[in-house]
């Protein structure tokens, strides 16, 4: 037997081999999730069990999962990216970590306005769900018609009343980007020293905090993001209902622009081993049965229309106006809104 036809049978076992190791590859899935809410267990185990596909998570924040991204580099093991803010979403593809996709059933799903914006290669990340930036007051203290738009907020009459999370809190900064897009950089700048004035206290916390601090009467007025709000009202703790029932909510600027609307979404990563059963799973969590999790298990809008949603807190929140502004433009935004927060002293 010649050299070449002893290698033969090797070369076919290589091959062999080979292919299924491809075939078991394809059969994972790598997920970076800054997503922590124990509703999405289920949207996966139901994307394995329809698929056969496994899901290896890695969890941490956003911030962390993009820090990790950018060390691992060519390297990096993650398929899908899923983070909970345009804003980072922005930063991300800005910085090279995403890869753009093109998929009818993504594009039909999505609105434009969700999605990152369209290279001719596809767009590099996705809205999957949405929440508003909404304001609420202490009923006993505020008059509804004197917080109903964002503007108001950085108006005197608003005088130590206002308490938020940090300026520089990626929620924040999407509202304030978003603010930038509707009215412009001076008038944006102004606004903001206006809320700085107005602070009852420094900004410390999360949403929820801010929520209750209104109700205890630390603060009078303050911002939050409504699955926040709608976790309060779902819940049957005396504490949270008590909460409750000393505030009131309100969807800012109804008869201007609409209310400011975030998102979480997702995006195949920059390397990904698994392309197609990454554009897979982002279409799963585009589709009927995962857009009802969204709203049903975590309170947040589905971005896919006319679903029937199951959730008695986002139906006793009703309908609102929204604001037409692409979220890539308000994350695009948030390096000079950063600036302007220096200058004004918005901690």
């Amino acid at each position: 037997m010649s050299f070449v036809s002893r290698l033969r049978p090797l070369a076919l076992a290589a091959l062999a081999l080979a292919s299924s190791l491809a075939s078991a590859d394809d059969k994972v899935l790598n997920l970076y999730s800054a997503r922590h809410y124990q509703t999405d267990e289920a949207l996966y185990a139901n994307f394995t069990k329809a698929t056969g596909i496994t899901i290896n998570r890695v969890d941490a924040d956003d911030a962390g999962l993009l820090a990790r991204l950018k060390n691992e580099g060519a390297s990096s093991p993650a398929d899908v990216v899923l983070l909970v803010d345009a804003a980072r979403l922005w930063k991300a593809e800005a910085d090279g970590l995403f890869q753009p996709v093109k998929s009818a059933v993504l594009e039909q799903r999505i609105p434009a306005t969700l999605r990152g914006q369209d290279s001719g290669k596809g767009s590099a990340w996705f809205g999957l769900s949405t929440r508003a930036r909404m304001v609420v007051y202490n009923k006993a203290s505020v008059q509804r018609e004197d917080v109903d738009t964002y503007a108001e907020l950085a108006e005197p009459k608003n005088k130590g009343r206002l308490c938020t999370r940090s300026g520089a809190h990626p929620y924040n900064l999407s509202l304030f980007g978003s603010v930038l897009e509707h009215i412009g950089p001076e008038k944006t700048e102004a606004w903001l020293r206006g809320l700085v004035a107005n602070m009852a206290r420094a900004p410390k916390g999360g949403d929820t905090d801010q929520i209750k601090a209104v109700a205890s009467g630390e603060c009078q007025v303050a911002l939050t993001n409504s699955y926040y709000l709608a976790r309060l009202l779902r819940s049957d703790k005396p504490e949270d209902k008590a909460v409750v029932d000393k505030i009131g909510m309100v969807f800012p600027d109804q008869q201007g622009f609409g209310t400011h609307v975030n998102i979480a979404g997702g995006a195949v990563a920059a390397h990904a081993r698994n392309r197609a059963a990454a554009v897979q799973f982002l279409e799963y969590l585009a589709g009927n049965e995962a857009q009802a999790y969204f709203a049903n298990g975590n309170n947040e809008w589905p971005v896919a229309k006319g679903l029937k949603l199951a959730n008695p807190a986002l139906d006793a929140m009703g309908s609102f106006k929204q604001e037409a502004v692409p979220v890539a433009a308000v994350g695009a935004n948030q390096a000079r809104v950063q600036q302007m927060l220096d200058r004004v002293g918005y901690k």
